[in-house]
């Protein structure tokens, strides 16, 4: 079994309101992408990383972080406007003996060889899997005006996560029936899902956080110093 692993790290990250990039802030001194390329680097089961990163970024990126981390058997592409254009990217570089594809998302270094592991069995057994951790609070369905039209029962909602894993025939379907269609999704799973596979859920951790706004990257800055995740 092949294993490739896609990080999609070509956003600006808006929400977070900084000047430096979301995926080259700092976390105790190293860049976020560092933090989540290491782990997928040191994670042995894994034959080959790409990257996809903003354009003008690709010498920075192979010097300040591929290079000076000593991130192994990477390879660096132009992302694309949105985050489904660089996985896109991404997977047409992927080599051809590859068996299962991992996809991550740059900005959760908070992930673990244990969760990889777990999601490798079930991709194997079910065709694709993804970490998710049950809804904590309660959920309202608004109208555009912002009236609550109805609140559903939170037990059978689920806050998905990555890394997601999958088949390398599935993704690649779903990713060619998205583009032909022009079916945009915010999490990859939900492509697959429109080829009619059934992803597997495991229980991820509410540590597996993405830094998407200052508030993430206060807890991350915490998290980080917690080595009890490792």
């Amino acid at each position: 079994m092949k294993v490739a692993a896609i990080v999609p790290a070509a956003g600006i990250g808006r929400r977070l309101k900084s000047k430096i990039e979301k995926p080259y802030i700092r976390l105790d001194g190293v860049p976020i992408l560092a933090h989540t390329l290491l782990v997928l680097s040191r994670y042995k089961r894994i034959d080959e990383i790409i990257v996809a990163v903003r354009k003008g970024m690709l010498d920075t990126v192979k010097k300040d972080i591929i290079n000076r981390f000593n991130i192994r058997d990477t390879r660096l592409v132009t992302g694309g406007k949105e985050r489904f254009n660089s996985v896109y990217n991404a997977l047409r570089e992927v080599s051809d003996d590859i068996d299962y594809i991992i996809i991550h998302d740059a900005n959760r270094p908070f992930i673990t060889d244990t969760l990889i592991d777990a999601l490798l069995r079930l991709a194997r057994q079910f065709g694709a899997s993804l970490p998710a951790v049950p809804v904590r609070y309660t959920i309202k369905y608004v109208s555009k005006d912002r009236f609550v039209k109805k609140t559903p029962d939170r037990t059978r909602y689920w806050e998905a996560q990555t890394p997601q894993v999958f088949r390398k025939e599935f993704i690649m379907r779903a990713y060619n029936l998205a583009m032909r269609k022009n079916i945009l999704a915010t999490d990859d799973a939900t492509l697959v899902e429109k080829i009619g596979i059934r992803p597997k859920i495991l229980m991820g951790s509410y540590r597996n956080i993405k830094i998407t706004t200052r508030e993430d990257l206060e807890l991350a800055k915490v998290l980080v110093k917690d080595k009890e995740w490792i």
